[in-house]
């Protein structure tokens, strides 16, 4: 308790590091996690510092490693995580690691170049089987048959060709076929018409199937094109617009044998291409599986060695440059574990003198070290989420633990849904070692870390829904009604009783849709419920009056308390900070203000209910308009809670205006004497009007925060009702409904009716209605609580921790 009542002692601590020991040292540190190391090196960049080298080369092997884990993730190869976390690699072993690694990269990289050459081989050589295929059924001709020479028509305006010398020499036939991306087929042969002057001729074809483009990787679809053109100047025209295009274009064979020998080629070559391909698989699935054997101790290993590396840059060097000064902020409950951490650096080292430290003493603020458990880590995380506490201040997180689940139960309270978000939060506490449950989404992680505050909220909501009596909005009659309802009857009493009492009778009951009960008739009302809100007031048409005048009531009461408590624990801040004139001054006037007001409240508000019977209930006054009386002094009398609480009486008989005047008498005399008092003390310097200044803007901020506080409770009630109110809204528009259904088709339909029931009760009252509660209550400890004595402005202490260190592999970023 003493270490989350209040924050850790901290000293400020020299180490005197040899060079030589340092890194080990270090490591040592950073498994413990003793210290947080403070900056010597703030005014020299982070390029000049004495270790940046090593930090580079550190970057150089997260480099390789995150290259590893693509590939090996690109190989769906699992990645195996140690269970124990390897040491820093000693520094013999580094340059020894460095190079396996670079080899590794180069040999990884060479294989799977290689890879990507045979593949994209593969990919053009079946391309050019089908475009084989496909043209196959453009042009026939006979084996035999050998390109003649045609002449052309005496087009003699084009001034494209000289036609007069294709007279005398002829154009020789040619051929350019390939494949071409279906998208762009349509602009692929308008540029053909425009820049050829239709002096070509082609041919399309679709192929059946999507075929991986050897470029990009990428399967899509593919049309065939066969081009036919005379001349070799159109022909490279038309080789020119295929390449614009990114049109993949294999030779055409010019008779049907060299067509038939290419085929049988292409298929010996892609077969052979398969089987090689196969093997550099195989060789290279079996490279990475080697290395993903190894690659989690790597990444640990070299994240560590850049930590330290990282530290090291914080030290400063001493005048001979063989010892590292670096200051550290550590608990004073770890300087042993400090020094026997330093002894076992020194001795891993091998060194003969070895590294220490000294504590220096210090006037500066220390940061904010609080040791936490998984149990109490998420309600410490809710305090600093509003503000780290200041050095050794009281930590409201201890409170929380208990007043956090209970507020939020009091606005949430309702036995069904409180004890469903027991379950849950029971199933993820019982598998809190679950590996799927920490590499979770962001939502699931979220409640996740919030499981054992879930747990107390659910266990919380479970109590208050018991003293609400509410379940699913409905009411449990576990041990009977206190209320009797036959006692009403006029037959259960003697006729000479029944002038005096409004009984009932039969004429009444079926004539009247409303009857009151009256507590006042002998047997009606034989006792409280056992335990919280009898259940008959499920069945009362004033129901929710008489609900929210006791919600209201409780949290009044709830809140007037948890700020008491709040200016409370104020007392022992003053207290531990040796400032005793604020218990004084601050303190108690605070607390004589709310109890003499606010918890004046409070008595009144138990007295009414204690003193006020059933028969006296109508006569008991209002203690709203009490308490409003307690300050405007109404002339007339009025009738209070007890003798003497309203009005006053002058003790001696004297008129009021002798009063008055003996009043202002004494005020006078008084101005003297504090007149000579000033001029006694006139030789002291005081600057009375600044401190005038402060006292009465808190003064008066605590007075209406007090006010603004105390109102700002009223959200329990209001949030409860809101609840309570959702929750029989459901019920009556889905389960009554399908209860209500004829026993013939009530089975079918109850089926889905309360599958829907299920589902609307989680995802608006559990999670929905859940988050609201969470978040007022979250307002009503940082505003209405913590503001009474939490300042809240201090630094989180930051050890130099490996366990801090990330291992999750991610896919595109593994080990940065």
């Amino acid at each position: 308790m003493g270490s989350l009542f209040r924050s850790e002692t901290m000293c400020l601590a020299q180490l005197f590091l040899q060079s030589g020991t340092a890194y080990e040292c270090l490591s040592a540190l950073g498994e413990k996690g003793l210290v947080q190391f403070r900056d010597l090196n703030q005014n020299v960049s982070s390029f000049q510092r004495k270790f940046v080298g090593e930090v580079k080369r550190c970057e150089e092997l997260e480099r390789i490693l995150v290259y590893l884990v693509q590939e090996i993730n690109r190989a769906d190869i699992p990645l195996p995580e140690g269970e124990a976390s390897p040491p820093a690699p000693p520094l013999k072993q580094v340059l020894e690691m460095q190079e396996q690694l670079q080899k590794l990269e180069v040999e990884l990289r060479e294989v799977t170049k290689n890879k990507e050459k045979l593949r994209k081989n593969l990919l053009e050589l079946i391309e050019y089987t089908h475009m084989l295929r496909v043209t196959k059924t453009f042009v026939k001709r006979n084996v035999e048959f050998e390109p003649t020479y045609e002449e052309f028509p005496s087009l003699e305006s084009d001034s494209l060709l000289d036609y007069s010398c294709m007279q005398r020499l002829g154009a020789k036939l040619g051929f350019v076929s390939g494949l071409i991306n279906q998208g762009k087929v349509e602009a692929f042969e308008k540029m053909l018409w425009r820049v050829c002057k239709g002096y070509t001729i082609v041919s399309y074809a679709e192929l059946d199937e999507s075929l991986e483009d050897p470029e990009t990787g990428e399967v899509i679809k593919w049309y065939v094109f066969l081009i036919s053109f005379w001349g070799e100047q159109i022909g490279h025209k038309v080789k020119k617009i295929c390449d614009c295009y990114h049109c993949h274009v294999y030779p055409y064979p010019n008779t049907a044998e060299e067509r038939r020998e290419i085929q049988e080629g292409l298929n010996t070559r892609i077969q052979d291409l398969y089987t090689v391909l196969h093997k550099t698989e195989d060789y290279l699935r079996q490279v990475l599986c080697k290395a993903a054997e190894s690659v989690y101790s790597r990444v640990i290993q070299v994240k560590k060695m850049k930590a330290i590396y990282h530290m090291l840059n914080m030290c400063s060097f001493d005048v001979t440059n063989k010892c590292l000064i670096a200051e550290v902020w550590c608990p004073e409950a770890d300087l042993q574990d400090l020094r026997r951490a330093l002894e076992e650096g020194s001795r891993e080292s091998g060194a003969t003198i070895p590294s220490f430290m000294n504590i220096i003493p210090t006037k500066e603020t220390p940061p904010t070290r609080i040791r936490t458990n998984k149990f109490t880590e998420g309600f410490q995380n809710i305090v600093d989420a509003y503000g780290v506490g200041s050095y050794r201040e009281v930590n409201p997180a201890l409170f929380t633990i208990i007043t956090f689940p209970f507020l939020f139960a009091v606005m949430f309270g309702d036995f069904g849904h409180g004890f469903v978000m027991f379950l849950f939060a029971l199933l993820l506490v019982l598998n809190e070692n679950h590996p799927r449950l920490n590499q979770s989404q962001e939502i699931m992680r979220m409640f996740f870390n919030g499981r054992y505050i879930l747990l107390l909220m659910g266990l919380f909501s479970v109590y208050t829904g018991l003293i609400y009596n509410d379940c699913f909005s409905k009411s449990v009659n576990l041990f009977g009604s206190g209320w009797n309802v036959s006692a009403m009857y006029s037959s259960s009493h003697p006729p000479a009783e029944h002038k005096k009492m409004v009984l009932w009778n039969d004429s009444v009951v079926r004539h009247n849709s409303i009857l009151q009960l009256d507590p006042s008739i002998p047997g009606v009302f034989r006792g409280p419920y056992p335990l919280g809100i009898d259940p008959i007031w499920n069945l009362a048409t004033n129901r929710l009056t008489f609900l929210n005048s006791f919600k209201m009531k409780m949290s009044v009461i709830l809140g007037i308390i948890h700020m008491t408590f709040g200016v409370i624990l104020g007392i022992f801040n003053h207290l531990h900070f040796r400032k005793k004139f604020n218990i004084y001054l601050v303190s108690i006037p605070e607390l004589l203000f709310m109890l003499c007001i606010f918890g004046y409240l409070i008595f009144m508000i138990f007295y009414k209910w204690l003193v006020f019977s059933a028969e006296t209930s109508r006569v008991a006054p209002s203690i709203l308009i009490e308490f409003i009386n307690m300050f405007l002094f109404p002339a007339s009398k009025t009738s209070g809670l007890y003798t003497g609480q309203s009005g006053y009486t002058l003790i001696r008989k004297d008129s009021e205006e002798e009063v008055s005047l003996l009043g202002s008498q004494d005020v006078e005399e008084g101005n003297h004497q504090v007149e000579d008092g000033c001029r006694e003390m006139a030789c002291e310097e005081f600057n009375f009007g600044e401190i005038l200044m402060t006292q009465v803007i808190h003064s008066i901020e605590y007075c209406l925060g007090c006010i603004s506080n105390t109102a700002s409770y009223l959200r329990l009630w209001a949030l409860s009702l809101a609840h309570a109110q959702l929750s029989d809204v459901l019920w009556a528009m889905l389960m009554r409904v399908g209860l209500r259904v004829d026993t013939t088709y009530g089975v079918l339909l109850l089926l889905p009716v309360i599958a829907l029931f299920a589902v609307l009760t989680i995802f608006i009252l559990l999670i929905m209605e859940g988050l609201s509660a969470f978040l007022h209550a979250i307002r009503l400890h940082w505003v209405e609580f913590q503001n009474k004595f939490y300042v809240g402005a201090g630094t989180k202490f930051v050890p130099f921790s490996f366990s801090l260190l990330s291992s999750k592999f991610n896919n595109d970023d593994s080990v940065a």
